[in-house]
């Protein structure tokens, strides 16, 4: 068992936030940002002062570090497969919109669910599709964090166009994933917040030192101005760019807690930026969760030697790459497979049906089929209750329904 925290002082204590990361059965774990060189002494005592922090020196924008490197055959192979799937995907969304409009649900669904429990934030299942579909109220700090997601999901999804990456927009996703109600909701750092290793022989190691609360402001200001400038200056493949902009974001850490959620809505609001739109589609968090002993030990390789201009961003790229293929390759089998016959209803409320997590009413198939009666919709759930495909869980117009796993 090695067990994460994340270290602070504060009034003269030390104050952890402990997140435990068992490595051999995948538990849930708190972020983990891994990898930096050791630091002696006198880096302990300088990188708390302005000599210590260059923006010549740490950020990945700076220079002409970017224009410089050389793409492998193989990440160029990656960014080709994922512009053809762009384009592909566009043509989905002219062709079959009532199944995207059932793929979207879902994955707001999984998005708020999976970036909530990385953190190590989970609420009973019977509760998380009301909260994320906002037909009930949060009753305690881990449902107004989901709620919070889906707000700032919901934001990026309605609005990216118009969303610039900036430190204000960091701030507000910021506050909005949090939930609004932590005390620093929307705010900078305060205090050091180092990423330290506790071995079971009860040792300790710094693996990784995040800049220090007072240098945050400055280092988000040339963060973001550093991205455009990649983009619209520089001709940076804007992909390449955002997992820049992101590894750059996590070695910075500039909140007490929710870096990790903050960093999943920026990369999806990156993405969305230059046309890559799966994300709405199919939950880019589920993957990284599922993904996510890759995802701890390639950040850990990319963030090796950061603070002195040396690390490789190749693997955090190729990494995020590989995440986006997959989403678009689980995208089109989806739509492949469950697009029901042109003029089919019952195939339509069929398809709703498959894909609705936990409890349901009728209502909620309604809404995925509007051009679908309600008797017909009836008619489908009523014959799939004989079947034993779905169960009612209650009476009257307002009853809930729950579907059923076929035993093969």
């Amino acid at each position: 068992m090695r067990v994460m925290i994340e270290y602070e002082k504060a009034q003269g204590r030390q104050v952890c936030d402990v997140h435990e990361k068992n490595l051999a059965r995948g538990d849930q774990g708190g972020p983990l940002l891994a990898g930096s060189e050791r630091h002696d002494k006198a880096d302990d005592g300088a990188r708390g002062s302005r000599f210590f922090w260059s923006t010549q020196k740490m950020m990945t924008f700076q220079g002409t570090r970017l224009q410089d490197t050389r793409l492998p055959l193989s990440t160029v192979w990656l960014l080709e497969t994922l512009a053809e799937s762009k384009g592909r995907q566009q043509l989905f969304e002219n062709q079959f919109p009532q199944i995207l409009k059932t793929l979207r649900e879902m994955a707001l669904i999984e998005s708020a669910e999976s970036s909530n429990r990385i953190e190590g934030v989970t609420v009973e299942k019977s509760r998380l599709r009301p909260l994320v579909m906002g037909k009930t109220r949060p009753r305690d700090r881990s449902e107004e964090e989901i709620v919070g997601y889906r707000l700032a999901l919901n934001w990026i999804h309605t609005d990216y166009r118009k969303i610039p990456i900036t430190p204000e927009t960091c701030l507000r996703l910021h506050a909005l994933a949090q939930g609004g109600t932590s005390g620093d909701a929307g705010q900078w750092k305060t205090t050091p917040n180092d990423i330290i290793e506790i071995f079971p022989d009860g040792r300790r190691e710094v693996r990784f030192r995040p800049l220090a609360p007072e240098l945050v402001p400055e280092a988000m200001v040339e963060l973001c101005l550093g991205y455009r400038h990649a983009i619209d200056q520089l001709q940076v493949t804007p992909l390449l760019a955002s997992a820049c902009l992101i590894l750059d974001f996590l070695c910075i850490h500039p909140f007490r807690d929710g870096n990790g959620r903050v960093s999943r809505l920026l990369t999806l609001l990156s993405s969305y930026h230059h046309g890559y739109e799966v994300g709405r589609y199919i939950s880019h968090e589920r993957i990284v969760e599922q993904t996510k002993e890759d995802y701890y030990e390639i950040l850990k390789t990319s963030s090796a030697g950061w603070h002195e201009n040396r690390h490789d961003i190749l693997p955090w790229f190729n990494y995020l790459l590989s995440v986006w293929r997959i989403a678009y390759r689980e995208f089109e089998a989806r739509a492949n497979r469950q697009q029901p016959p042109r003029g089919s209803k019952t195939a339509l409320v069929e398809y709703a049906l498959q894909n609705l997590v936990g409890a349901f009413g009728i209502a909620d198939v309604e809404r995925l089929c509007p051009n679908v009666s309600r008797d017909t919709i009836r008619l489908v759930m009523n014959r799939w209750r004989e079947e034993g495909r779905l169960e009612s869980l209650g009476k009257g117009r307002d009853a809930k329904w729950r579907r059923l796993e076929q035993k093969r």
